[in-house]
């Protein structure tokens, strides 16, 4: 697992683009659910784009990470068939064991 480098003025920069890419092509793909009806697709949590740190606050929110994600008219479809708070522990479950990580892990964990 060799990575490259670049000298720069007698400097060393370390290329981690082929190790990301074997840690993103090990990821799970993604998981499509269905609930009361309404069917979503959730990609790995460690998929997750950077940004959405930003857009939520806390990646800890599991509600809001599920909202961002799904967008605002899937989440609307979710409202409309009764879902319910206890009905989101059990999808955000799910999620968490489908994409590799133990209960309770953080999905910015210094692992991820």
């Amino acid at each position: 697992m060799a990575t490259s480098s670049k000298k720069n003025a007698g400097t060393e920069t370390v290329s981690l683009d082929a190790l990301v890419q074997q840690k993103r092509a090990a990821l799970p793909e993604p998981t499509p659910y269905e609930l009361f009806g309404v069917e979503f697709t959730l990609p790995p949590m460690r998929g997750l784009p950077w940004e959405l740190q930003e857009k939520v606050g806390d990646l800890n929110d599991t509600m809001a990470v599920i909202g961002e994600v799904l967008g605002k008219d899937k989440v609307r479809e979710l409202y409309g068939v009764g879902i319910q708070l206890g009905d989101l522990e059990v999808l955000a479950l799910d999620w968490q064991r489908r994409s590799g990580l133990e209960p309770g892990e953080s999905k910015a964990s210094s692992t991820s």
